[in-house]
């Protein structure tokens, strides 16, 4: 299924779009789409057979924003350099341990928000990364293949960071990590049963339309079972958790001087196969 949420920020209601791309109303199913749903296998069940029955009301999406797929999200695990390309093109050694970041859940914003580029900021960069949802708790999980168990979905985040914030103010990352919008979300959750394989999707990036990040997950150093299961001995994930799993090569920190930073005025358009597509235009916070 393709979860949604849709309306105006802080008022969005719960939505599915169907397998004919018709977006349909959840309101008189469900209160939200959020960790609660997500554990809820009869909820989901009860979804899932009113989408096949055709009996959900349509909507008409002309005007209507989408919002974060998801609501009341925990907290929002990152994974660091954890592209073989990345890694490459910004000359870092590839982490023999997952790098682990922590993005505050007021980052998020729907897919087509505006995206705010920090006051000061001279290294405002992108970076499309397939976002892992949690569906049931991970604590302490044994397996790769078990922790695949734990996931709900995927979708599609943009984890916008600030680099000089990040790399060269002291301190850890989660400067250049957590400024307001910096993690558009979505535009839906898709459930894992419809991704048949997290470690064979195409992401790309655009950045005033020109193509800059053409990768696929296949790249991934720690594949999405490894990352969940790796996660889940140092914290607990609970459903409505969300990890950010890295970004492939293309970002503006890895190409050459001068390295093009986004400024205000810019259009990024991100997509992951299968999950959907975002456009934000910059504007100065």
């Amino acid at each position: 299924m393709k979860l949604l949420r849709v309306g105006t920020a802080g008022a969005e209601k719960p939505a599915l779009l169907d397998a004919e791309g018709v977006l349909r109303d959840l309101s008189g199913l469900v209160d939200d789409i959020d960790g609660a749903l997500l554990a809820d296998d009869a909820a989901l069940g009860r979804i899932r057979a009113a989408a096949e029955s055709g009996e959900l009301p349509a909507l008409d999406p002309a005007g209507l924003r989408t919002g974060p797929p998801l609501a009341r999200i925990g907290k929002i695990v990152c994974i660091g350099l954890n592209y073989h390309d990345h890694a490459r093109e910004t000359g870092a050694e590839p982490p023999t341990e997952p790098v682990i970041f922590f993005k505050a859940a007021d980052t998020v914003v729907g897919p087509n928000d505006t995206v705010l580029v920090p006051r000061g900021s001279v290294k405002t960069d992108w970076e499309v990364e397939l976002a892992v949802v949690i569906g049931r708790t991970a604590r302490y999980v044994e397996s790769a293949e078990a922790a695949l168990g734990h996931v709900a979905g995927y979708a599609v985040a943009h984890d916008v960071s600030e680099r000089e914030f990040q790399i060269e103010r002291g301190g850890t990352w989660d400067k250049g990590k957590n400024c307001e919008t910096f993690n558009p979300l979505g535009p839906w959750l898709v459930t894992a049963d419809e991704v048949a394989e997290p470690q064979n999707l195409s992401l790309r990036l655009w950045v005033n339309g020109e193509l800059k990040q053409d990768g696929t997950t296949a790249e991934q150093i720690f594949p999405v079972g490894e990352v969940v299961r790796y996660v889940s001995q140092f914290m607990t994930l609970y459903p409505g958790d969300v990890i950010n799993t890295g970004t492939p090569a293309g970002v503006a920190l890895g190409q050459p001087e001068p390295k093009p930073f986004l400024r205000a005025g810019d259009v990024v358009e991100l997509e992951i196969e299968g999950l959907g597509r975002q456009r934000q235009e910059l504007k100065d916070a």
